[in-house]
Order: structure tokens, then sequence, then C-alpha cells
């Protein structure tokens, strides 16, 4: 890992030669300011001789100058040697990352376009700070060394002694700070990786019911980033300690030993002097030393390590969402299971109750979106025998899907009861009742995953459901169950076929289909519903097409004011919505309202 750093080095001596001169001139400051107030004072204020005094003053500003001319051209060397070392490292990421891409037949990935813009910009940043800190110091300790002693050459045995000590205890307790600087890194690193793949996978989460195990997941890596900075904060105490000896501790000698240095011959000039040289150069160059090679040093060898070696992970890691199904179920071809989502165990949820049938009784229901919001659904009376097969129809906004959700225990009601089975909708054990809302969800796995997550299944059971709702032909297309499949790889039918074929392996006794064929064509809408139909349970078709309404034992008409139930030919002489609908329908076209 050091070959990248000596090669951008030794690239063009002369680079480091442009580099050395300025950094004189930069450093000019630290070599002049001691000894321009120590003659400033004794040789004039103090004697009485304010031009002198000035003047001297004058050569400092002028150094000040030069040092500032000095650290611009610094600044252009330094990047004059670090710039070809960034391209070293970018042509190093490409190189790999097309030397794996052709061994592995597929185009680069995205950690290499990642390795390529993050942590070479890292290595590049980092080296030029350890550059930039290791060669003020180094110039700085001997214009400061060079200053003291042409001053008065005594105070050098007041101040090195302790600044040697300090340097020396940071040195020696770099080793350790680097480790725990490189773990508290990697642990930040870690933990954004987790959380990263948890936000992005929290519609994952959510439907796998796998809050618990995700909080718990990227709770232990939060702890673990929490361990690696206490871990770091006990050992940055020695750099403090090593701040306090080299720095400040010279301060003190030089204070204390006044009357020694005014019996050697110095002046009150010369004291304030020494503690110049001390205060303004000595001990900010070892503060930004400290600084620049406790952080910078560590991250420039953890990104080299990152660029140099990609394949080795920075650490143990555990993935945000657990890697496979707990469930001991077998592939359609009779293989482990293939990583997907968690899913839910079976019996009842925690803190959820089993029904002993899915009766649904709603009481006095009343619900609005707010406090201050007009009710969607106000007084509703309704009861939903086991085994019924009930369309709810009415016009767009008018609170269908909410009676969806209320019946699902998605949503809790402000007022009145919703109870299936006797139990209260929303403490329903989940293996109760299924909810299919228009936008299926398909997650990222394979086919045979995302049909059997909700329920264990053989192959004949699948073919059987997939026969029944018309999944079979998509499943050849894609190539079988073992197939990959992808929220976007599919289209809305596609993904509805796919929620269907799964909600109808679910043991759910009580399905709810919020328009959850509309991508359908009326064929495939017919068959689908038919097959939950013909399947056993209790029905609720949230309809899109008043075809759906037609098929149904029951239809409620929901019209904002009231609600009717009844059957087709009823409710066309009750229900002069529900009539009008129909009027405006031609079963000989495909084309209906929307409701």
């Amino acid at each position: 890992m050091n070959r990248p750093v000596r090669r951008a080095l030794r690239r063009d001596p002369r680079l480091l030669v442009r580099l050395a001169a300025w950094s004189v001139a930069e450093t000019a400051p630290a070599l002049v300011v001691g000894l321009a107030v120590a003659r400033a004072i004794d040789d004039g204020f103090a004697a009485g001789r304010p031009g002198t005094g000035f003047a001297w003053l004058a050569v400092l500003a002028a150094a000040w100058l030069v040092g500032a001319a000095g650290a611009r051209q610094v600044v252009l060397a330094v990047a004059a040697i670090v710039e070809p070392f960034r391209e070293d490292l970018l042509g190093h990421v490409v190189e790999s990352a097309l030397d794996r891409a052709s061994a592995a037949g597929h185009g680069p990935g995205s950690a290499a376009v990642a390795r390529s813009n993050l942590q070479v910009e890292l290595a590049r940043d980092a080296f030029a700070s350890v550059i930039t800190v290791v060669r003020s110091f180094a110039f700085t300790v001997v214009s400061v060394v060079l200053g003291l002693g042409a001053l008065v050459p005594e105070v050098l045995v007041l101040v090195l002694p302790p600044f040697a000590a300090g340097v020396g205890l940071f040195l020696l307790s770099l080793p350790a700070m680097a480790r725990r600087q490189r773990e508290f890194l990697l642990a930040d690193e870690r933990t954004a990786g987790s959380l990263a793949a948890a936000v992005g996978a929290l519609r994952d989460v959510t439907a796998c019911a796998a809050e618990d195990r995700v909080a718990a997941s990227v709770g232990a890596r939060v702890a673990e980033q929490a361990a690696a900075g206490r871990s770091l904060a006990r050992v940055t105490a020695l750099r403090t300690l090593s701040l306090a000896v080299g720095g400040r501790l010279p301060v003190l000698l030089i204070l204390a030993g006044t009357p020694w240095l005014l019996s050697r011959g110095a002046g009150a000039g010369v004291v304030l002097g020494a503690l110049a040289y001390v205060t303004q150069s000595l001990a900010p160059a070892l503060g930004n030393l400290v600084q620049g090679l406790g952080i910078s040093g560590v991250r420039l060898r953890v990104s080299l390590d990152r660029i140099l070696r990609p394949d080795v992970p920075p650490g143990p890691a555990s993935p945000a969402l657990p890697a496979a199904a707990e469930r001991p179920t077998l592939s359609p071809e009779g293989h482990a299971p293939s990583p997907g989502p968690v899913a839910p165990p079976y019996g009842p949820a925690a803190g959820r109750v089993a029904a002993r049938n899915v009766r649904a009784e709603l009481r006095g229901v009343v619900f609005a979106y707010g406090p201050h919001a007009e009710p969607v659904i106000s007084g509703l009376d309704l009861s939903i025998p086991e085994g019924d097969h009930l369309a709810v129809v009415g016009p767009s906004g008018i609170g269908k899907s909410t009676l969806g959700a209320l019946l699902a225990g998605v949503l809790r009601p402000g007022a009145g009861r919703v109870e299936v089975g006797g139990v209260p909708a929303d403490r329903l054990d989940p293996a109760c009742r299924v909810l299919i809302p228009q936008e299926a969800y398909v997650f990222r796995g394979t086919l045979w995953d995302n049909l059997t997550y909700l329920a264990p299944a053989s192959r004949e059971e699948v073919d059987a459901a997939a026969r029944e709702v018309g999944l079979t032909a998509l499943a050849e297309r894609l190539g079988g169950y073992d197939a990959e499949v992808s929220s976007g790889a599919l289209s809305p039918a596609e993904r509805q076929l796919v929620a269907l074929t799964r909600a109808h392996l679910s043991p759910a006794r009580l399905v709810i289909l919020d328009e959850a064929t509309c991508h359908l064509d009326p064929a495939a809408e017919a068959r689908a519903e038919g097959a939950f139909a013909r399947r056993g349970g209790t029905l609720v078709v949230i309809a899109h097409r008043l075809t759906s309404a037609t098929r149904a034992r029951r239809i409620l008409v929901m019209d904002g004011t009231s609600v009717r139930l009844g059957g087709h030919s009823e409710l066309l002489a009750a229900s002069p919505l529900y009539a009008d609908l129909v009027g405006h329908w031609n079963p000989a076209t495909p084309q209906e309202p929307v409701l």
C-alpha cells in the first residue's frame, strides 16, 4: 500500500526541490517571529527607540508576506505531486474493474464506480493533507530551533526536551490511534451501508414484517460504531496529552525559567520572543502534525486499502435485511431456499389473534383522514357473512379503498367497531386475511419466493394456483419459478398476476381485492376473480369495472351519503346511482365506467 505513495514522491525529484524551496519561504514567519518581537522590545521600544521597534515589526510583516506567497506556491507544488497520484489510482481502479468485468462476463458494477468517485478522491485529499502537515512540521521545527538559537541558546534546554517528549509520546500512540481510527471509519462505513440498505428496502421491510429484525441489525451497526467511537476517544486522550507535553509544557518551563534566563543576560523581549516561537509556531505545528497524521494519515491508509484490495471486505458485516427465509421450504427443483425476504411466522403473530371464522361486522363505523376532515365513512353498519362474495362500487374517491383498509385492519375507525370473526380487525392475525392494493407488490427475488412468501407450497399447489389465476403463461415466459423477478422488470398487469397468485396460495380466508385486477384485460380479470370465488372463504372486491359487480353475490353501493346493499336486479330498481352506472355500461364493448 505504500508503493503508490513512494511512486508519487519519486516521480519527479524537481517537484520535491520546488516544494522544499517554497516551504522555506512559507515558514519565514516561524523563523523571524520571536527574533523580531525580542529586538522590537529590547532594542526598540524598551530602549526608547520606537523607530527601531517599528522597523523590526516591519521585518515581521514582510516575513508574513513572504510566507503568504510561499503558501500559495506550496499548494501548487503539492497539487503537482498529488494529481498524478490520483490519476494512477483512477487508472488502477478502471483497469481492475474492467479485468473483473471481463472475467465475469458483464459490465463493471456500481462498486467500481463508487471506488473511482469516492475512494480515489478520499485518498487524494488525505495524501495532500499528509504531505502538507508533515512538510510544514519539519520546516517549522527547523526554523524555530534556528530562531531560538539566534535569540538565546539557553532557552533550547527548556523547550526541546518537553517538545521531543510530546512528539515521542504521539509517535508511540500513533499505531494504536491509527488502528482505532481505522476501526471507527470502517464501522461508520458499515453503519452507512446498513442504513442505506434499510432505507432502500423500507417497502420490503414492511411487507415482510421484518421491522424488528432490521431495527436490531441496524442497531447493532450503530452500537458497533458507538463502541469504536468510545475506543477512539480513549486513545485520543493520549493525543491530548502529547499536545500538552510538547506544546504547553515548554511555555510553563520558559515562564518558570525566566529568572534564570534574565541572569544569563536575556531581556524581557527575549523571554517574550521565546514564548512567541513556542505559542505561534511550535505548538501549532505539533497540533497540525497530530491532527494530520492521526486522521488524514489513517484515512489515506484505509482508502488505499479499499482501492488496491477491493475484494477484501471491511470487516464482519451482516446485511440490513435477513438473507433468507427461516421456514424450511424447498425451491421448485427441491433445492434449498433461495435468498429473499423473511417470511412471516406461522401461527398468530405477536399481539395478534387468530379468528375462528372470517365473518366481518361493522357497527357505527366513522372514519376521517384527520381530526378536522369530513368523514369518508360515517355511521356504517355492514355484515359480511363467511363465504360471501361482495363487490363494492361507487364513484372514485367515495371511500371504497378506505372500507377495504378498515376490513383488513390497516386503518382503525375513529368511532364504532370493525370485527372479523369477533376479533377487532386491527388485532386480527395477518394469516387470516390478505389485502391486495391496486399497485401490486413484487419484491426482488425468484418468482418462487414471491409466490410462496405467504405460505409454503408444493410444486403441484403452485402449478394449480397459477393455472387458476392465469399466471402459467407468464411463468413460462420468465423461464420458470426459479427466474429472478423484480418490480421494475414486470408490467403492472404482470405484477398483479403475481400478487393474485400469491394471495390464492395464502392461508387467508378473507381476501380483499382493492382494484387488484385493474391492469388486467376483462377476460383475465374475470378468470382471476372466478379463481378466488371458487377458492372458498370470504371475497370482497372493490370493483374497478362494473363486470366485477355482476359476478358478485352481493353488491354494496357507496354514494357518499348512504350505502345500499343487495343483488344486481334489486339495486337496479332501488339505487339511482347503480342504475346510472349500469346505464353507462355497454356489455358489448370493453369500455366501462371507472368505479
